[in-house]
């Protein structure tokens, strides 16, 4: 990693995405950390300036070479220091390959595997089932008092404010 990027990274917020297709999930088999040899969701740090969808798009491709576009929110982990949101992310384009740094191997494992697989952690597992299930929540357009400020809520509210029937 250069000078440059480590001071363009915010460390404090990362996301990662769940990409479902023909019944397989997109992991990739991480080379550090507590994480080392697991196969997890592809995901990472946000830089600063950049919105959490396009945080998750880029890290897609730069770890799978896999073009994917950013869906409903799943779930987020947060604490006083930091955050994690997870996306659904919607396949577009590539074949997926590893990246050779932060993954050693990128798989379309099956989903029934994938959740029975003792080297997928339990928040791997549990957002792809958010995923499978189809919900979570959208983007949602509002008039915001401070521009760049960003709405998700469950998809029963309609962009008027009214709930849908």
């Amino acid at each position: 990693m250069t000078e440059e990027e480590i001071q363009s990274t915010n460390w404090s917020q990362s996301v990662a995405g769940v990409c479902i297709k023909d019944g397989k999930v997109l992991l990739g088999r991480h080379t550090y950390g507590a994480g080392k040899g697991k196969l997890i969701i592809p995901g990472g740090y946000v830089k600063f300036g950049e919105l959490p969808q396009e945080a998750m798009i880029r890290e897609y491709l730069e770890e799978t070479g896999v073009t994917v576009k950013a869906g409903k929110l799943l779930g987020i982990r947060f604490n006083a220091k930091d955050w994690y949101a997870v996306f659904s992310a919607e396949y577009v384009s590539g074949t997926a390959r590893s990246d050779g740094d932060e993954n050693s191997e990128v798989v379309w494992k099956p989903v029934k595997e994938a959740l029975s697989d003792e080297t997928v952690p339990g928040l791997t597992k549990k957002m792809i089932e958010c995923a499978l299930s189809g919900g979570g929540l959208i983007e949602t357009p509002y008039n915001p008092v401070k521009e760049g400020n960003f709405l998700f809520s469950c998809d029963a509210v309609q962009s008027e404010g009214q709930f849908s029937e």
